[in-house]
């Protein structure tokens, strides 16, 4: 007995390809395996019927935006502090020891910018 002929619909023409990293590959290979599947069939049954669960970033909150934006406006201003700084001390008009202190002081308050802005982001 032949086959039934498939319509142009059912035909399977296109392909779609992804890479995965090791551990991943091995947690679908179980799972392919356990639903005795073949690797065409169970990611087509999967993705194609969307069974599939999309796990979303939580959205940031206003308030975490604005601490953003505050710390990104506070670190421009520490960058041109840290210029200024600069300019004043290759002009001599800032002792090496005071300049030293002043980016000391700048270095501290950008790596607590940068924790603030981690924390905020997450």
């Amino acid at each position: 007995m032949a086959r039934p002929h498939k319509t142009e619909r059912e035909k399977l023409s296109e392909t779609i390809s992804f890479r995965v990293n090791k551990k991943d590959f091995d947690d679908f290979e179980g799972k392919r395996r356990a639903a005795g599947a073949s690797k065409s069939s169970f990611y087509r049954d999967h993705v194609a019927r969307n069974t599939t669960q999309v796990i979303a970033a939580p959205a940031p909150t206003s308030d975490a935006k604005r601490a953003v934006f505050l710390l990104q406006k506070a670190s421009n201003n520490l960058n041109q502090l840290a210029h200024r700084a600069n300019a004043a001390n290759q002009n001599g008009q800032l002792s090496d020891a005071i300049f030293e202190s002043l980016l000391d002081q700048l270095q501290q308050l950008n790596q607590f910018m940068l924790a603030q802005a981690k924390g905020a982001t997450q």
